[in-house]
Formats: structure tokens, C-alpha cells, sequence
């Protein structure tokens, strides 16, 4: 009767929303291009192959300084990562406060489209240096891709639409990203690894009409309450001092570090290990698609089962409080016992418990406070602090890689301890704002 009642709720949500059909076919096919091509970045991250990653001047450059390139090559991408999302963060906030995102999405994806292409055609020619570029581009992607998605249905729906649609757009981006990893390891042997940046533009094709599709939506919201012209705002040391400033968004920006950092170590040795078991560039981004299966078919069973229970019953508590526990515990086994599998089974656990608790839990915790600190304080810790706990860990990743996998996993279970002492400190701070249910402040606090 449960899963009668979701149809109808469903159908409903249709009839009294068209647009919500278009949105979740965009959602879904933004997440499954993205998917699709996520494995090969990190198939050309684990390549042995510098040239595969870097262009020759810089192998020989770094060469001529004695250097080995290859041996420094996720600390040269995150680095190389980190300076291109300071560069595109002023012109992302640029472009969404100056421009209804119906305006400037139609542009933006076209010019994503080409880029695929260009990249088809340089894995096809061999080109060295291939690895870097793509890698850098695909974080810049992901970020505009993303975020600009949420800015622009905020577009399309007005609030008390929102709350009814916004969970059925949610399901239909995991399943794209549960669907693209599939696609890969199907297609990965039949049509090659360079052929595969066509089959994600043809999906980005896809979000573009969808985008053409729901622009008349946007544009009638936008007649009636002027909300595409509203802005994202703020700089990043405007988030700089929020964060600075409020408790409970330093407890947040910690939250995201060691967070971030917990998910970098295991990453760094996930690299490593398909670097020595996968000589081939095929069969290391059908090993990458595979963990990408299972991490989003994890995350779409803990949606649809106990997310939603969790978060009605107990609050948001639970949601930061587990999978922090979970991912102390699993750091604790791989200390005592680095096997390979283990390593894949903790970094399907930790990212899966990531996108289906953690992270609902902490949006929902940025509705319930100022839009200052909504929109100028949660920019930078999704992009600085983020990207700055990604370079941090990569680089101590390097001298702890030196003295075995054990020390690696020994370091990210300290750094996991921190990420539930800042999970906990959240969950006391947020008791506090306006918003929570007296019964739900009472056992956060509790």
C-alpha cells in the first residue's frame, strides 16, 4: 500500500507541476553524462604512465629539476585542481548574479558539449598530457553542472513547489549516477575509452533541451516574483569571516575538512593500489566504474529505505552521528589489515553513507539559517574549505605513503575521530536555531 500511496503522490506531484518531469529527465542525465566519464579521470590518475597524465615540457621540466613527475601525480592534479576552482569560483558567482540561469545554461552547456568532443579527439590521438587536463576540467565541470542545477530550479519552482518536487528531482539524479558507472562497464571494451566523452556529451545533449524545455517556467516564476533575478552573492572572505565569526559554522567548515580529508587518504591509496593491479587504461576504469556502481546503488537503497525514517523520527542527529562512527571503525580495520578489498568495500561505505545521510543532513541544516550565511559562508566551505582539505590530505598522503599503507590508515583514523568530534559539535549547534521541533531539539541536545 506504501509504494501505491508513493505512485500516487507522484502522479500528483506531475499533474500539479509539469515541469517536474523535464527536471528530473535533467537531473538524471546531467549525473549520468558526469558518471559516465568520472572513471576515466580516475583511470588516468592511476595510469604508470606520466606521459598518459602530463604534457612532455612538464615531464622534462620536472626532469631537468630531478624531479619524477609520475611519482608526485595526484599532488600535482589536486594542486592543479585546487588554483583552477579558485579561478572559475569568481566567474561562476559572476555569471549567477548578473544572469537568470535560463539565460546563460543554454551557453554553458554548449560550450561543455564541444569541450567532450575536443576530449574524444585527443584520447583518440594520445595526446600526452591528456590525463591533467581532463581531470582539472571535469572538477570545474562538476561544479558548475551541479550547483548552477539547484540555482536554476530554484528558478523554475517556487517554494511550496519545491518541498513537493524536490525529492523526486533527487531520486532521479541517483539513479542517473547509478545508471552512468553501468554504461561505462558496458561500454568501455566495445567502443573504448575514448569514445566515451561522446556518449556523456550525447546525455549533456539531453540536459539541453530539457533546459530549452524549462525555461518557459522560469520565465513565468520570473514575471510573477522576479526569483531568477535574485543572486547568489558574496566572496569568498565574506564566507571567510562568517565562518570565522558563528560556532556553528566553523563547527560545519571542520565538519566538511575532515570530512574531506578522511575521503582524500583512502582515495590516494585507492589510486595506488589500481595503479599496481591494473596496468591497463580499460580495465582501470571498469575497476573505478564498478566501485561508482556500488557506491550509488548503496546510496539509492539508503534513500529510499531509511533516510527519509531517520530524518522524520530522530532529526539530523543520527544522519551525521553514523557514518562518522562507521567510518572510524572502518579506518580501524584497514589499520589492522590493508587488504585491497577492504580498501574498496571502506570507500564504497564512506562515500555512499556521504551522499545518502551526511550530506541531506547539513543542507538541511542551511535552511534553517540567515541567507547570508546560506549562501556566502556555504560557498566557501563547499569550495574552499573543501578543495583546501583535498589538497592538504594529498600532500601528507605523499610522506605517509613512505612508511605503508598501515600509517596511511592509521593517520585517516585520527582524522576520521575529528570528523565525529565535529559531526557531534554540529549536531549540538544546530539544536539551537530556530526551525527544530521541540521534541527533535530535545534529543539533539539530549
Amino acid at each position: 500500500m506504501c509504494m501505491f500511496d508513493r505512485v500516487g503522490r507522484l502522479r500528483a506531484a506531475l499533474g500539479d507541476t509539469p515541469a517536474l518531469l523535464w527536471a528530473g529527465l535533467y537531473f538524471f542525465c546531467l549525473l549520468c553524462g558526469y558518471y559516465v566519464v568520472r572513471p576515466v579521470r580516475d583511470a588516468f590518475a592511476s595510469s604508470p604512465d606520466p606521459d598518459a597524465i602530463f604534457p612532455l615540457w612538464a615531464i622534462h621540466g620536472a626532469g631537468a629539476l630531478g624531479i619524477e613527475l609520475g611519482a608526485w601525480t595526484l599532488q600535482v592534479l589536486f594542486s592543479l585542481t585546487f588554483l583552477a576552482m579558485l579561478l572559475a569560483q569568481p566567474v561562476y558567482g559572476a555569471m549567477v548574479s548578473r544572469w537568470p540561469r535560463r539565460r546563460f545554461l543554454p551557453a554553458v552547456y554548449l560550450f561543455f558539449i564541444v569541450c567532450l568532443v575536443g576530449f574524444h579527439l585527443v584520447f583518440d590521438a594520445g595526446l600526452p598530457g591528456r590525463g591533467a587536463l581532463f581531470y582539472v576540467w571535469l572538477a570545474v565541470f562538476n561544479l558548475f553542472a551541479v550547483s548552477v542545477f539547484w540555482s536554476f530550479m530554484a528558478d523554475v519552482f517556487n517554494d511550496a513547489q519545491a518541498r513537493r518536487v524536490y525529492g523526486y528531482i533527487g531520486a532521479g539524479g541517483t539513479l542517473g549516477a547509478l545508471v552512468g558507472p553501468s554504461l561505462t562497464r558496458a561500454l568501455v571494451g566495445p567502443v573504448g575509452v575514448a569514445n566515451l566523452p561522446l556518449v556523456s556529451a550525447l546525455l549533456l545533449g539531453v540536459c539541453l533541451v530539457c533546459i530549452l524545455k524549462l525555461r518557459r517556467h522560469a520565465r513565468s516564476r520570473e514575471s510573477s516574483d522576479g526569483a531568477a533575478r535574485e543572486v547568489i552573492g558574496g566572496t569568498v572572505l565574506a564566507g571567510l569571516r562568517l565562518v570565522w565569526r558563528e560556532p556553528l559554522l566553523r563547527a560545519l567548515a571542520l565538519l566538511m575538512f575532515f570530512g574531506v580529508g578522511v575521503g582524500t587518504l583512502l582515495y590516494s591509496e585507492q589510486i595506488a593500489i589500481a595503479r599496481a593491479a591494473f596496468p591497463d587504461a580499460a580495465d582501470r576504469t571498469a575497476w573505478f566504474s564498478g566501485i561508482d556502481l556500488a557506491i550509488n546503488l548503496l546510496t539509492l537503497t539508503v534513500q529510499l529505505t531509511l533516510t527519509g525514517r531517520l530524518m522524520t523520527r530522530f532529526g539530523i542527529t543520527p544522519l551525521l552521528l553514523l557514518p562518522a562512527a562507521a567510518i572510524v571503525l572502518g579506518f580501524a580495520v584497514l589499520t589492522a589489515s590493508p587488504l585491497p578489498l577492504l580498501v574498496a568495500v571502506v570507500q564504497v561505505m564512506t562515500r555512499a553513507s556521504e551522499f545518502s545521510l551526511a550530506k541531506p543532513a547539513r543542507e538541511t541544516i542551511y535552511t534553517r539559517v540567515d541567507p547570508e550565511s546560506r549562501y556566502k559562508a556555504k560557498a566557501f566551505i563547499d569550495t574552499a574549505v573543501y578543495r583546501g582539505g583535498d589538497l592538504g590530505f594529498v600532500w601528507l598522503h605523499k610522506p605517509l605513503s613512505l612508511l605503508g599503507s598501515a600509517a596511511v590508515f592509521a593517520a585517516g583514523m585520527v582524522a576520521a575521530l575529528c570528523f565525529l568530534a565535529a559531526a557531534w559539535r554540529v549536531t549540538r549547534l544546530q539544536a539551537r536555531l530556530p526551525g527544530l521541533p521541540a521534541a527533535g531539539r530535545r534529543r539533539a541536545a539530549g
